[in-house]
């Protein structure tokens, strides 16, 4: 127990939405990006007017609504413990966090759902530029969806466009826009999307590829190998870009996140971006938490810099530097943070004081320093200081942020060459002679999947202690119920979504070792 807060009520509750969110990315990207692999598809059909193109599109359809159904429920469940599990987070941020939720369901969800029953079941019985529309609608209405659950996110890392009331004790939406546009949300949609395609072009490869290895429906498998093969290079080219841009707008509003994705505890000029390294324990600490160093790196000497600042000359802020602090670059250090976050909850507990005693002048007043812009700038952005107990307890967990980043970004440029090598070998007539590729593309499904886990878990990880970064920490955001309920629904969850996925494998295996109607 920390306080009255009971910790394995919130290990437990973090372990169950962990649980959620991990099976729901499973089934998520493929969707994602089959979805408009299936569009480009259909249009070559209904272009070309070649019926084998149609047989192609119908064959990779069956893969999709099996991926999709099992999609949604996953996603349900997701959404619904935010109020079952974490109400107090929904009460704080509920005007905010529901809107675009909410939005996800009203129109992406129904353009979706609309037109869904069109592209499956409505083969010769519509006309083939409607099913064409239709298919096209899907693909559009899945990805609005991703990208209005993303904004959601997106705010939770980077908190815009918003008021605290302290009448409800609410923060509530100013700007709608700066919520949309705001940059991580611009980045993170972005990148998640791009990610799905690739994942889905790795999918459609690896697949037509074992077509190619038992020497079945070759025509098919070289004519599905060409559009994931463009589709998979752009969409991973596009990865990367992304998220070289993501990792720069994280440099500036979660900055000790990316200070932990580089392992970086002593801030630098002319600092190098780590390629490839091995962590290692220390004796040193900062506070209570040890220091990690290298026990062995590869780095690219004043690229981070250059990526960051601009230059080889630009200092990069580390670790200590946020926990300590900075007066030359403005960053004020962690205790301080602290002592503004006391000060502005203490604010909010006179507030609540003078209204329960009715003294108006009183209420007027404070009511008058939550409106002050200074206040807002100075004290409330660090709101959730408050709940921290040691300064170093803002620091994530390195390891996993670190590895988690790096494994990310090398498997992304081992993707480039798979696509690349793919398209060579296409072009040159020669794919179905080598067998080594085959098997490489083949056994490379599920690495799109790993990259997919390791981003959200650097995105989550990395935030860590906050729930809202600044503002909230997850030990405050967590429903009061009992820990036994959250651990039986725990297991409950993990033995269904685990025979959902078995279930989804199975039955893709079974689908795919068919074949296409003829």
């Amino acid at each position: 127990m920390i306080g009255n807060i009971d910790m394995s009520l919130v290990d437990w509750s973090r372990a169950q939405f962990a649980l959620t969110a991990v099976y729901h990315w499973l089934f998520v990207p493929l969707t994602l990006g089959l979805s408009f692999m299936l569009a480009i598809m259909e249009t070559i059909y209904v272009k070309t007017g070649r019926e084998e193109w149609k047989r192609i599109t119908r064959f990779w359809m069956t893969l999709f609504g099996i991926n999709f159904a099992i999609g949604i429920a996953t996603g349900i469940i997701l959404e619904f413990e935010f109020g079952t599990n974490w109400s107090n987070y929904s009460w704080f941020v509920g005007d905010i966090f529901g809107a675009p939720l909410a939005i996800e369901g009203i129109l992406a969800f129904f353009l979706e759902s609309t037109f869904v029953a069109v592209m499956f079941f409505g083969w010769n019985k519509v006309n083939k530029k409607f099913h064409l529309v239709s298919t096209w609608l899907v693909a559009v209405g899945a990805n609005l969806s991703a990208l209005w659950i993303l904004v959601a996110n997106a705010w939770m890392q980077h908190p815009v466009g918003m008021i605290f009331n302290p009448d409800t004790a609410r923060n509530e939406m100013v700007n709608f826009w700066a919520v949309l546009f705001n940059q991580v949300a611009v980045d993170k949609f972005l990148h998640t999307i791009s990610s799905g395609f690739l994942l889905a072009s790795m999918f459609v490869l690896g697949i037509s590829a074992w077509y190619l290895i038992r020497k079945r429906e070759e025509q098919m498998a070289k004519k599905s190998i060409l559009v994931a093969g463009v589709f998979g290079l752009l969409s991973s080219l596009m990865v990367a870009y992304t998220g070289d841009e993501s990792a720069r707008t994280v440099s500036k509003v979660q900055p000790v996140k990316f200070a932990s994705m580089e392992a970086l505890y002593e801030g630098k000029n002319n600092a190098g971006l780590i390629a490839f390294g091995v962590l290692k324990d220390t004796d040193k600490k900062i506070g209570e938490k040890k220091v990690k160093e290298f026990a062995f790196k590869i780095q690219i000497p004043g690229l981070l810099s250059v990526l960051t600042g601009g230059d080889r000359d630009a200092y990069v802020p580390g670790l200590k530097d946020h926990i300590s602090g900075n007066e030359k670059l403005g960053i004020v250090s962690t205790a301080e943070k602290m002592q503004r976050g006391k000060y502005a909850r203490e604010i909010l507990t006179s507030y609540i004081k003078s209204r329960l005693n009715n003294d108006s002048a009183q209420i007027s007043a404070i009511k008058g320093v939550f409106r002050d812009n200074d206040f807002q700038n100075k004290y409330f952005r660090y709101f959730g200081y408050a709940s921290i107990e040691k300064p170093e307890d803002v620091i994530p967990n390195v390891t996993t942020s670190f590895y988690s980043f790096h494994l990310m970004v090398v498997l992304g440029f081992l993707f480039i060459m798979i696509f690349s090598v793919a398209l060579y070998l296409l072009f040159k007539g020669t794919i179905s002679d080598n067998r080594w590729f085959l098997w490489i593309a083949l056994l490379s499904i599920p690495l799109p999947y790993i990259a997919g886990e390791l981003g959200w878990l650097l995105t989550e990880i990395g935030r860590q202690p906050w729930i809202i970064q600044d503002m909230m920490t997850v030990s405050k955001a967590v429903s009061q119920i009992s820990t036994g309920s959250v651990i039986t629904t725990f297991i409950l969850f993990a033995v269904l979504f685990t025979g959902l996925l078995i279930s989804e494998v199975s039955i893709m295996i079974k689908q795919i070792k068919t074949g296409p109607k003829h």
